[in-house]
């Protein structure tokens, strides 16, 4: 339990970082990077990513818009749905940083062979279906997939696309 909360604490104490020096919570910095690889992407979608109930990231997406980092437009085919794109504020912000929690999850997973991601995957992915925050890797909690791109840039959904 100490290390989970050790976690937990570290990627607040992280999150609070990042906002004074980049601008950015680990939220909306993960925000973020998944609309610069999904230009167009739906709040929606976002969702479904990040595993967190649609009305979760509204105000994450209005503070951003706010700020000028994001921009949103009417959907041509549905115009109930917003898309998603950077700014050229936005695309300034949407490089590699060091100091986020990103940079710390790539710099740990670097150095552990694949037969222990694989065990750190599985005990994870396990806790996350325990306390009901994930089904399978690459699922929303109500049971969407998503692309293997899409689980691929997804925190803890799948092994890094490097890899």
């Amino acid at each position: 339990m100490r290390l989970l909360w050790a976690v937990d604490h570290g990627l607040q104490s992280t999150s609070k970082r990042m906002e004074s020096t980049l601008g950015l919570t680990g939220p909306q910095r993960l925000v973020l990077r998944l609309v610069g690889r999904f230009p167009g992407i739906t709040a929606g979608r976002l969702a479904q990513i990040m595993h967190v109930h649609p009305s979760t990231l509204t105000g994450v997406l209005k503070r951003m818009e706010k700020r000028g980092l994001l921009e949103r437009k009417s959907d041509p085919l549905d115009g109930r749905k917003a898309l998603f794109a950077l700014t050229e504020a936005g695309r300034t912000l949407d490089v590699p940083a060091t100091g986020t929690v990103e940079a710390a999850v790539e710099r740990v997973l670097s150095r552990l062979s694949r037969a222990r991601l694989q065990s750190a995957q599985e005990a994870l992915m396990a806790l996350a279906e325990e306390l009901g925050g994930a089904e399978a890797p690459g699922e929303y909690a109500q049971g969407t997939s998503l692309s293997r791109e899409e689980a691929a840039a997804a925190p803890a959904a799948d092994e890094p696309a490097n890899r």
